[in-house]
């Protein structure tokens, strides 16, 4: 009896039909013993990728056809899960029931020989930070684009965070069966809003329901996908009808080439005509430098243009080994360096893994892990460059989904998870206790909405506080905080869907249901103009006294920068000690935490320390800090402060019948109209509106629209709030602060 047989024996996959084993036959035999074939990978046989796009774009769908075509699933299943199984990778039952990825899932797989590691990501904004720490550890990414929708708000974001990490990527324009579907629509927009330097190298045979396969422009022959799901690729001469845009749209590819890569461009001169191999090294050296971006079309729903994204995988995106990855070299004493890892598949290196994210399960926290050099065993001691705690590797595992598998060694480039280690998200791990080597972390945006919670019933207040407690250490976005003038639990996210995904998850997961408050925008307070300061703190009532002067500039910081808050030290001379300079910078930003406009954070501001005065006996730290928190105040009642609001960029989708109802809806939220776009009878809104005027609107347009609108919405930026909202605000914390006043009497 084969591997195969009994592999599909013990997994049950021979109850399956002909066609599916005769899929598994060719991919799934060499996965027997996956760890035993990991250990003689090359690097050059390894791609660690991830799927990224807009909500709704297909990145689920088309990670499942991968799945079913390398074999590593015998069936596929829907998104929105109505056979009540779902798609692999939403393992969540929320994410069945929505339909939409909540958490990016890992798994791995084998395609013609290459080991590909793959992490489906959400498409959703609120769960943006799941999408910054897969592509943090990834090498290159998918990015899904909808052949109807194109480049939409999330697409951006995407695309920012593909670029914050040097990460190179491929085009994949899905849904080419959909009604209005236009590629060259899509491609168009790639190259004005994203900056892409792209070109197709597919083109579909026919759209909507004609859609029939497509035409490989590098080989220059038809692929055609037949059998029931697919899963036979045929390949015939290219229809009569699309020889003369088939010459055209290659000969457009090549020059986009030619204009990135040096070795092509030569030829395209010296008028030479390249062959495939030329063309494929060229885009391979081109997409490695994010200087050109390959553009595939397909249909995943439909089974068709998988299998030939499986292959641009392999032959353009770059193997661990051709990736940069830094470390910072940190010693006392000494200036921090900058080390380049090398992600050998030995023990030549010491290991460095980065923990890029934690999740918590039945067996403790699951830790997922990207190893950078070196390799490692189970039973091995790992140290926490942050903690410097040891810790034992009880259990390795790589991931498919929520399945596991056990492996006894990890290699560099590979993607693993670790159990009952207590971490961080960001951590660096490390086996040899003297190496000090730090990985860059991940960025983790600001959350916008806040909202108080509380447990329904009282004597779940345990599991609450078990609750809050995994989510705020697993999600870096979800934080948790006390207001102790209003008395109330706050929890802050991305967004409405997200505080309400955690409300939910509390009830399934911990039995503990909860009850939401009205959501509470992430107000900031800001200077309209610059204030100088002359504060000088004085207290001598006996003992130790207090002396500290400081004077100089609070000011504001120009629009793009009003998210942050600056320190500047311009002092010269001994007036204010250099000690004492920390103290002044930790009195201005603890004064910045609570405003005394409207009780929100400060932002958008410069503190310029320009001069003072100390006594020999009675300055310390201590006074500094005091001296700079009254200087705060000085400049609260002199200067002119303004209250500043998220404003969300914010994109509607709805039959064209509507277009005049949507725009006197976002009218009245205070919105500007930035854009439209039509196809065929539906348009698309861009707009700007203040995420304060945002809540409800989900209700609201689809009521208006016959249930058919669908709208988008992510953070752009911060902006003055308008007088009368500024009024309204000023004055609803002046009367809670009253309120306030009066219990701290009663009590008294």
């Amino acid at each position: 009896m084969t591997i195969f047989s009994l592999l599909a024996r013990k997994s049950g996959v021979l109850k399956r039909n002909p066609v599916q084993l005769h899929i598994l036959e060719e991919n799934v035999a060499c996965m027997a013993s996956y760890a035993k074939y990991a250990e003689h990978k090359t690097l050059e046989c390894i791609r660690n990728i991830g799927i990224s796009a807009h909500i709704d774009s297909g990145k689920t769908t088309l990670t499942e056809r991968i799945l079913f075509y390398t074999g590593r699933i015998a069936e596929m299943h829907e998104v929105k899960g109505k056979d009540n199984i779902g798609a692999t990778m939403d393992s969540m039952e929320l994410e069945r029931q929505r339909g939409i990825t909540i958490q990016s899932a890992a798994t791995y797989t084998l395609w013609k020989d290459h080991n590909i590691n793959i992490i489906d990501t959400p498409g959703h904004v609120d769960f943006t930070v799941e999408v910054e720490r897969a592509l943090r550890v990834l090498d290159g990414a998918i990015l899904v684009l909808c052949a109807v929708g194109g480049v939409q708000s999330q697409t951006l974001t995407v695309n920012r965070q593909m670029k914050r990490y040097n990460v190179p990527c491929l085009a994949f324009i899905n849904k080419l069966d959909r009604m209005g579907a236009n590629p060259n629509r899509v491609l168009s927009q790639m190259r004005s809003k994203l900056g892409h330097n792209a070109a197709f190298l597919q083109l579909p045979i026919g759209l909507e329901n004609e859609t029939k396969g497509l035409v490989d422009l590098i080989k220059q022959k038809a692929v055609y996908f037949d059998g029931q799901f697919g899963e036979v690729v045929r390949e015939d001469e290219i229809p009569r009808d699309m020889r003369s845009e088939s010459e055209d749209k290659r000969q457009e590819l090549i020059e986009h080439v030619s204009n990135v890569d040096e070795i092509l461009g030569e030829m395209f001169l010296e008028e030479k005509i390249p062959n495939e191999g030329d063309i494929m090294a060229a885009i391979r050296r081109a997409c490695l430098h994010r200087t050109f971006t390959p553009v595939l079309v397909g249909s995943a729903l439909k089974n068709k243009g998988v299998q030939p994204l499986l292959n641009a995988v392999i032959s353009y995106l770059p193997n661990p080994g051709e990736v940069e990855n830094i470390a910072l070299c940190e010693n006392e004493g000494q200036e921090t360096e900058k080390l380049v890892l090398r992600p050998e598949r030995s023990k030549a290196h010491p290991f460095v893994g980065l923990a890029f994210k934690l999740e918590g399960g039945k067996f403790g926290q699951l830790t997922y892990l990207r190893c950078y050099q070196g390799m490692l065993l189970k039973g091995d001691h790992l140290y926490n460059v942050r903690t410097r705690k040891k810790v034992r590797v009880p259990r390795l595992v790589r991931l498919h989904s929520t399945e596991m598998e056990d492996v006894s060694e990890i290699y560099a480039g590979d993607i693993f998870a670790l159990f009952g280690i207590d971490c961080a998200s960001g951590d660096t791990f490390v086996t040899d206790a003297k190496v000090n080597l730090t990985m860059e972390s991940m960025y983790i945006p600001d959350p916008v909405v806040s909202m108080s919670i509380m447990p329904a019933n009282s004597k779940d207040r345990d599991n609450f506080s078990k609750a809050v407690a995994r989510f705020t250490k697993e999600d870096p976005t979800f934080q948790f905080s006390y207001d102790s003038d209003n008395k109330e639990t706050i929890v802050s996210g991305m967004g409405e869907l997200h505080l309400e995904i955690y409300a939910q998850r509390m009830e399934r997961e911990y039995g503990c249901p909860v009850h939401l408050g009205k959501p509470k925008v992430a107000f900031r307070e800001t200077l309209a103009a610059p204030c100088q300061f002359d504060y000088l703190h004085k207290k001598q009532s006996g003992g130790a006294g207090q002396y500290a002067r400081v004077t100089g500039i609070m000011e504001p910081l120009p629009p793009h920068q009003n998210t942050v808050l600056e320190f500047v030290d311009e002092t010269i001379g001994t007036n204010v000690p250099k000690q004492f300079v920390p103290g002044v910078e930790r009195g201005f930003r603890l004064m910045a935490q609570r405003g005394l406009l409207s009780g929100n954070k400060l932002s958008g501001i410069r503190f310029r320390l320009q001069d003072g005065a100390h006594h020999i006996v009675d300055s310390s730290e201590l006074a500094f800090m005091l001296a700079a928190q009254g200087a705060v105040k000085e400049v609260f009642e002199s200067g002119i402060w303004q209250i500043l609001e998220p404003i969300m960029a914010v994109e509607v989708t709805a039959p064209e019948e509507f277009q005049g109802t949507v725009i006197g809806q976002l009218n009245k939220r205070h919105g500007i109209i930035t854009g439209t776009d039509g196809l065929a009878a539906w348009f698309t809104l861009h707009a700007e509106v203040p995420l304060n005027d945002m809540f409800g609107y989900a209700s609201e347009l689809r009521s208006s629209t016959q249930g058919k609108g669908e709208f988008s919405m992510e953070y752009s930026r911060y902006s003055p709030v308008m007088p009368e909202l500024q009024d309204a605000l000023i004055q609803h914390y002046q009367e809670s602060q009253g309120i306030t006043q009066q219990q701290k009497k009663k009590k008294n």
